[in-house]
């Protein structure tokens, strides 16, 4: 092995090291900032997870599809959010509700995982021309991205209605006053770019010792790229469940699959039509399934908790996923 080689190896691992430490750090930042900024406005740490929080983490898919779609790459585009979604409800949800068990709220199983769910049900309907049409092909056209955006719409329009809560704000769970309104912006703002900086840092380390290594660039982007975008909301969750705000870990993930469908692939059609393949109804399906679990697991054991047992179900899902999209190359 030459210096060369050596040096760019080593490199590649500096990356990773520097990468995970910005990864933990800003999710850090962010879970802090955005819970005090919750409770100095008076709103629910919940509508923080589902919006500030879940477009912050979701920002690597919006960046990623944005140059995928300019360079007509349909394939990325399309997999990266199907591929993100369900990491994040599969993997990361098991992983927190592991590390503690996940309370959810009676307006999250009843309204904001149905919604999710109705997004997959819309991208799947709306992505398959040759089914419901008769059409030779699929695609996901402009017209499709304005039903997305206006479905989104419709979100952030609920979000807005269910964003005051009672109580008295400007205080920390331990009494202390916080500090000014301007501080938990910038604290919530440096831990997004934390983040965001973190998890390409770590996508590029890990997609170039990968190639060092043979691995072919097909699997690298099934697995390393996909999983590499969801790595804030699989930070910023584990940190929420660790720091037992429960909200937040869920709120999280849920926004953040209604960002990458609605919003992300919504701007990703509408910068240029996505032809749709085949086996990407497979990935739909997946997806489709894992909410449904989500929402059935309410129901099972504990009401209104995602347990540890439970978590440990969806880890071996993705598991299984895993070793299928391997597989199917």
């Amino acid at each position: 092995m030459n210096r060369e080689t050596k040096a760019g190896g080593m490199l590649n691992w500096a990356l990773l090291v520097v990468g995970f430490v910005l990864l933990v750090k800003g999710a850090d930042w962010l879970v802090s900032g955005s819970s005090t900024l919750a409770r100095q406005m008076g709103i629910s740490e919940l509508v923080v997870g589902l919006t500030v929080v879940a477009f912050g983490t979701s920002a690597p898919e919006l960046f990623v599809n944005i140059f995928a779609s300019a360079q007509g790459n349909a394939g990325i585009a399309i997999g990266n959010v199907l591929g993100s979604n369900i990491f994040n409800t599969l993997l990361i949800l098991g992983v927190a509700s592991v590390i503690y068990p996940l309370a959810v709220t009676k307006g999250t199983v009843w309204k904001e995982i149905p919604f999710s769910l109705l997004a997959v049900l819309v991208l799947g309907a709306l992505a398959n021309d040759a089914l419901f049409d008769r059409a030779e092909s699929s695609c996901l056209g402009r017209i499709d991205g304005f039903v997305f955006i206006a479905f989104f719409m419709i979100f952030i329009y609920y979000i807005t209605s269910i964003a005051r809560v009672a109580g008295q704000p400007g205080r920390n769970e331990d009494g202390r006053k916080p500090g000014t309104l301007a501080a938990q912006v910038v604290m919530v703002a440096g831990g997004i770019a934390a983040l965001v900086t973190g998890g390409k840092l770590v996508v590029d380390g890990a997609v170039n010792i990968a190639t060092r290594m043979g691995i072919s660039e097909s699997l690298i982007g099934l697995t390393i790229v996909a999983a590499g975008t969801s790595l804030p909301e699989l930070a910023t969750s584990a940190v929420a469940a660790m720091r037992k705000k429960p909200d937040i870990a869920i709120g999280n993930v849920v926004g953040s699959n209604i960002f990458n469908i609605f919003l992300v692939l919504g701007i990703s059609t509408l910068i240029r039509p996505l032809p749709v393949t085949a086996h990407v109804n497979m990935d739909i399906v997946v997806l489709a399934g894992g909410s449904l679990l989500l929402f059935f697991f309410m129901f099972i054991g504990k009401k209104h908790h995602l347990e540890r047992r439970n978590g440990i179900i969806l880890i071996l899902l993705y598991l299984t996923y895993l070793a299928f999209i391997v597989k199917r190359g």
